[in-house]
């Protein structure tokens, strides 16, 4: 199977398209607000992933008045938050499979010292829905 390429922008381009000067977009990337990859001569290629974040980071300095500092702060969070909410998602898949497992080999009635009714009343537990907030 052959690899997609991304589509990819350079810094001038994207400068364009967002209003920015292109030494602002480098002042992100020493900052380590964003990761852009490099062509074989070392040209910046901004990816689609890279302008969602550019436009989280102009949204939080532009509109909301926050510093450099400030954002990165709140990417870190905003990406432990994903990955907290992936995890949640993961375990809720294997506690439905673990309790799936269960209800299907109910304990033999014969062998309690209590009766033990057929339905047990398992509830499967859904994750709770993650709001994607746009910033």
């Amino acid at each position: 199977m052959a690899k997609r390429s991304k589509a990819a922008y350079m810094i001038s381009a994207v400068a364009l398209q967002y209003d920015l000067h292109p030494q602002t977009l480098r002042l992100y990337e020493r900052e380590g607000l964003l990761k852009p990859s490099r062509s074989d001569g070392n040209t910046r290629l901004y990816t689609e992933e890279d302008l969602e974040r550019l436009e989280v980071i102009l949204k939080l300095t532009r509109e909301l008045g926050v510093n450099l500092a400030g954002v990165e702060i709140i990417l870190n969070m905003r990406e432990k938050m994903e990955e907290m909410q992936r995890q949640i998602e993961q375990f809720v898949v294997s506690l439905n499979e673990e309790l799936s497992q269960h209800t299907r080999t109910p304990p033999a009635a014969s062998n309690s010292l209590v009766p033990v009714s057929r339905s047990f009343g398992i509830v499967q537990v859904t994750p709770p829905k993650a709001k994607k907030k746009k910033i």
